[in-house]
């Protein structure tokens, strides 16, 4: 059972980012986390998902069950949540979405399943991979997969390594899927020009899969660890519960060892160094999650780095719109850096910046 009130304060930033209809009204009719019944988080997403569902509109629907297995299945009502996300995400692409395809990567340890725009043999496009954090399900990312094939690259989005339909484990080895997942569209994509958007815990993934495979020409990430997450005990004693508890059950470690357990996660200082590739990073000034270091440490050993600063808490829920358009922005100026859409996409970031900077709160 999780805190309600951390719960609140923590699905702010997705339900944003997904432009959930009415949750703050859903939010204000949850008092608790105990059970599936009338009241608790589960009850109350899901009710909301099946009123969206009735109607048709599947896509509503589908970010409402995503909601109502966040943070990760602990019990029957999330897993029954996290089932109906995937079907009504599934007959949304069918009435709205044709186009778009799953993927089922096999791999050592487990299954990855992924949706995927834009794979062609007769066509290959340089590729995009997109993966969420530690409590994000890939059908929350699905509609952005037409948006970006219409950018000229081919798409694909997945989930962590023990996220939604990932069956791999989270550990050590979990970079390598990114590199699976590239050998699985070798054929039908331009693989040799691959960029992970990768938010969060799986910005760190990316960092270090980059390392190995030098397919990866680019890595765009949002609060993302480091170093310092892993191995800073004293921060550790300060990082939320939510945080916690995800990362234990998604490692099959105890709540109490997980954070020293990860140690071995840590990006050092030369593996920073060696990153000859652009790295663009979104930070929030009052994160409550990642510890500002890793902010210095990039700056003083990352050789090609773009920093964007947010005055916000993990995640930027307060600079959803910017941070979005920076991403893409940040796509195009390492793939088509004088191409019209990247000067456009500038525009439109610089504009909603300032924007930003009259209205605040």
């Amino acid at each position: 059972m999780n805190d309600v009130a951390e719960l609140k304060r923590y699905v702010e930033v997705h339900a944003r980012g997904q432009r959930v209809e009415g949750y703050r009204d859903v939010l204000a009719r949850i008092v608790s986390d105990d059970g599936d019944g009338p009241g608790t988080w589960v009850a109350e997403w899901s009710r909301a998902g099946e009123g969206f569902a009735e109607q048709g509109r599947w896509l509503e629907a589908s970010r409402h069950f995503a909601m109502a297995r966040f943070p990760f299945v602990d019990g029957p009502g999330r897993r029954r949540a996290a089932k109906r996300c995937v079907r009504t995400l599934e007959q949304w692409r069918r009435h709205k979405a044709p186009g778009l395809e799953r993927l089922d990567v096999e791999l050592p340890g487990g299954t990855v399943r992924c949706w995927s725009a834009g794979l062609s043999t007769a066509r290959p496009l340089p590729l995009l991979l997109i993966t969420g954090g530690i409590v994000t399900v890939k059908e929350q990312w699905v509609p952005a997969l037409l948006r970006f094939r219409r950018l000229g690259v081919a798409a694909v989005v997945t989930e962590m390594p023990g996220v939604g339909e990932n069956t791999l484990p989270y550990d050590v080895k979990s970079p390598s899927m990114l590199s699976g997942i590239m050998d699985a569209v070798g054929d039908r994509a331009r693989t040799d020009r691959t960029y992970a958007m990768a938010l969060s815990f799986s910005g760190h993934m990316a960092m270090r899969c980059a390392l190995d495979d030098p397919r990866v020409r680019g890595v765009i990430t949002v609060g993302a660890p480091v170093h310092d997450f892993f191995t800073d005990a004293r921060w550790q004693a300060r990082v939320p519960r939510i945080t916690v508890d995800t990362l234990a059950h998604l490692t099959g470690s105890a709540p109490g060892r997980v954070l020293g357990d990860m140690a071995d996660f840590a990006l050092g200082d030369d593996q920073l160094a060696a990153l000859d590739i652009p790295v663009h990073y979104a930070a929030s000034l009052r994160d409550e999650i990642v510890p500002t270091g890793e902010t210095r440490r990039l700056r003083d050993h990352v050789r090609r780095l773009d920093l964007l600063e947010h005055d916000d808490v993990h995640g930027a829920p307060s600079h959803t719109a910017e941070t979005q358009l920076w991403c893409v922005r940040s796509l195009l100026r390492m793939e088509q850096p004088r191409g019209p859409r990247a000067a456009l996409l500038d525009v439109m970031w610089r504009a909603a910046r300032a924007r930003r900077r009259l209205t605040p709160g």
